[in-house]
Order: structure tokens, then C-alpha cells, then sequence
């Protein structure tokens, strides 16, 4: 579904991403893992058109994505959510979910019920405005607006930062049940390499702009590398 080749990002003349390339396949979970500064956010943000001056290849679903607007992308229904969740504070929970629905050609209310049942306290503040939410409650309507959205794809960008032990399962729980109830297809990034490689089937370390390993997750897992650097208690 996603085929990303000798990627590379620069600001200025610094290099961020160096040479990446990887791939996820449909109904995948593929997890992306390694510390801050790695390149791991840059590179989501260049597959999704937020970044100008990408060198490489990304192809989603044989579509070359290089120089295309994020608009576009979106239409073609691969979709971000952000690091730091960027909700609109001012605006309702509805509103904000409402918002994430504007290139779908769905059926809008179905989408919104199926939203609100997998996270059932957005119901429960429905007209609460999205400022006021505590931090997982607003990580959950990240979330939820990117559904509304209708991905095929859904590159999810640190969704468990700054949150509480409990609430991270929770988080969890939910991105495993969204790719169980749709068959959809998820991107995750994540520092926290424990949750990462516990809800993925495949998964890449990076470290310093390159990929350092790939493979299963479970075998990742047992690695020593992946286990004295992220693992161990140093996952953050």
C-alpha cells in the first residue's frame, strides 16, 4: 500500500532523513520506533506533503506522491495525525470531528457513530469545546478526527506522548480495535517502543535519520539492541 524508497529531507543543510525506505502492506500495523530527534516524525511528514524540497520515492497505493499538495493526499485517503494532536481548542468536540470529515464522501453521521462508540467519552462531551479536554480525552479526538476523514491509511505521529500508563493502553486498545474493525491500515510512530512493538505485526528503529533495523515486531522485541536502548525502561 505504502512504498517508500531512499527518502531523504533536509532543512537547510541539515539532513533529517537519511536514504529511509520501507513499506506497509494493507491491514498492517507497522510500527516506526527510536529516540527524539531520529527522524521519525520528519519522515511522516514528508509521505503526507508537509514538507517542500523531499528527495526519493513514495508511492501510495501505486501512486507517486512526490510533489503532490497534503490536500491532495488526503483525498487519495492517506491521513495524519499530527504529534501534538492540533484539535481547534475553540471549537466543540462535534465540531472538531466535523472538520476531519471534509474531504470524506461517506456517509458523515454512520462515520460519527462508529467515532463516538469506539471512544465513548467524545460522546459524553460532544459540546465541550476542544481546549478544555484533558490530554488523552483531546488524543483521542485527534484520533477520532482523522477517522472522520475515511483513511485508508492512517500514519498516527506519537500518540501516546505526555499521557498517563493507563490511558496509553487505552490508546492502545483502541488503535488495535480500529485495524481490527476495519482492516485499516496504520503507520504508527512512537518513542514509547514497548506499546509500539505490542500492537504491531512489523516494525523499523531509527536512529540518526537511518533505519537501523527492521523485522518483526515480536522478534524486535527480544532484540538486545531494541531492548537495552528503547525497551528497558528508556523508551522515552
Amino acid at each position: 500500500m505504502l512504498d517508500v524508497a531512499d527518502l531523504r529531507v533536509r532543512y537547510g543543510k541539515v539532513e533529517a532523513v537519511k536514504g529511509v525506505s520501507l513499506h506497509v502492506a494493507e491491514n498492517e500495523i507497522v510500527g516506526i520506533i527510536g529516540p527524539n530527534g531520529a527522524g521519525k516524525s520528519s519522515t511522516l511528514r514528508a509521505i503526507s506533503g508537509l514538507l517542500a524540497g523531499v528527495e526519493g520515492g513514495i508511492a501510495f497505493r501505486g501512486q507517486d506522491l512526490i510533489g503532490r499538495k497534503p490536500h491532495t493526499i488526503v483525498r487519495l485517503g492517506l491521513i495524519h495525525a499530527p504529534e501534538g494532536r492540533r484539535l481547534f481548542p475553540r471549537l466543540s468536540v462535534e465540531e472538531n470531528l466535523r472538520v476531519g470529515a471534509y474531504a470524506c464522501h461517506g456517509a458523515l453521521e454512520a462515520t460519527m457513530r462508529e467515532v463516538v462508540d469506539l471512544f465513548p467519552r467524545l460522546a459524553e462531551r460532544r459540546r465541550q469545546l476542544a481546549g478544555t479536554l484533558s490530554g488523552g480525552e483531546q488524543q483521542m479526538l485527534s484520533i477520532g478526527r482523522a477517522l472522520m476523514a475515511g483513511p485508508r491509511l492512517l500514519m498516527l505521529d506519537e500518540p501516546s506522548f505526555g499521557l498517563a500508563p493507563m490511558v496509553v493502553k487505552e490508546i492502545g486498545r483502541a488503535v488495535v480495535e480500529i485495524n481490527r474493525r476495519r482492516g485499516l491500515t496504520i503507520l504508527l510512530v512512537e518513542q514509547n517502543a514497548r506499546l509500539a512493538l505490542s500492537i504491531s505485526q512489523r516494525a523499523y528503529v531509527m536512529e540518526n535519520g537511518r533505519i537501523a533495523l527492521s523485522g518483526d515486531s515480536a522478534e524486535l522485541m527480544l532484540s538486545a539492541h531494541v531492548t537495552d536502548a528503547y525497551v528497558g525502561g528508556v523508551s522515552r
